[in-house]
């Protein structure tokens, strides 16, 4: 393990949850700008978005790639609800939507005290059913990844959607770019990116909330920062450790913060999920491709 250059092992730790003869394998390539991959276990496929193609990606096991959706509205994260339906967080729309069964497109959430939401980035479904998504400016900045315009929101929040009223709710207002989130595996605690230092000078790092009835976040702390690059996509594993997007690849921290190793990566990984039957398959989407390797670990995330 300790000479396979795939792995950057900081803490024994982190060799209980890669497996050494595993392979970095490249499922496409192709794309401009991949994120948001999400795993649908009953149909056995990875979607995934190409925001600047404007494009949502499908590959299958077998390993044929197609297009899911086209024109996708320039959409980034995406996950799945609770019911299985994809739920995706359109730059183009400055939008939150969920795909139902017939394929119609419900919008969710579209505004924030009458006034356009800057450009939803990244989404995670509660078990309660509230959908809890990032709402940075990446997707007005330019014309490459949505459309330029100037924010109407005075900040960058991070909502939660009532699922029984659909009522938006700002639960955090203190970010510089609120990326990626997820919900620890027993859901008592949230974990956000701030990508801010992007373009400012502050820490790469991802903060944690105490999630409070299921509905606000209190108590906001330091989690951990990023040695190289600014974290994204992340997610956990079932004993708790978070494994996150990083310039140089996949980074895994332990549930107290410590940085047990990583997963080298050739591309600047934006987003990542775990899949497959078993939920032991890393899924990997960087820069233009998409990559997968297995793990000794399984994810935590539903369905």
């Amino acid at each position: 393990m300790a000479d396979n250059p795939l792995y950057d092992i900081r803490d024994e730790r982190f060799s209980a949850l890669v497996i050494g003869s595993a392979a970095l394998e490249e499922l496409y390539s192709g794309c401009r700008w991949t994120e948001g991959p999400v795993w649908f276990s009953d149909l056995n496929c990875l979607l995934w978005s190409d925001i600047p193609n404007e494009r949502i990606m499908r590959w299958t096991p077998d390993g044929t790639v197609s297009v899911f959706r086209s024109p996708s509205n320039y959409v980034n994260g995406n996950t799945r609800d609770r019911q299985g339906r994809l739920v995706s967080c359109e730059h183009g729309g400055r939008r939150v939507t969920r795909t139902e069964p017939d394929g119609t497109i419900t919008v969710l959430a579209h505004s924030y005290r009458g006034k356009r939401l800057n450009s939803p980035n990244d989404v995670v479904v509660h078990s309660d059913g509230g959908i809890w998504f990032t709402d940075p400016t990446y997707g007005i900045l330019s014309d490459y990844e949505g459309h330029r315009a100037e924010p109407e929101q005075p900040t960058r929040n991070v909502y939660r959607i009532d699922p029984a009223s659909g009522a938006i709710e700002a639960v955090i207002d203190d970010f510089i770019q609120p990326n990626g989130l997820a919900f620890s595996p027993d859901e008592t605690k949230l974990y956000i990116a701030d990508s801010g230092s992007a373009k400012h000078e502050v820490p790469r790092h991802i903060r944690v909330f105490d999630v409070v009835d299921g509905r606000k976040l209190a108590n906001s702390r330091y989690f951990c920062s990023l040695d190289v690059g600014n974290p994204d996509g992340f997610r956990f594993d079932v004993s708790g450790n978070l494994w996150t997007s990083a310039s140089d690849g996949v980074h895994c921290f332990s549930p107290d913060g410590t940085l047990l190793g990583k997963i080298r990566v050739p591309q600047t990984v934006s987003n990542l999920t775990f899949g497959g039957p078993k939920k032991n398959r890393l899924f990997i989407t960087a820069t233009r491709s998409v990559y997968s390797i297995y793990t000794k670990t399984n994810g935590a995330q539903y369905p």
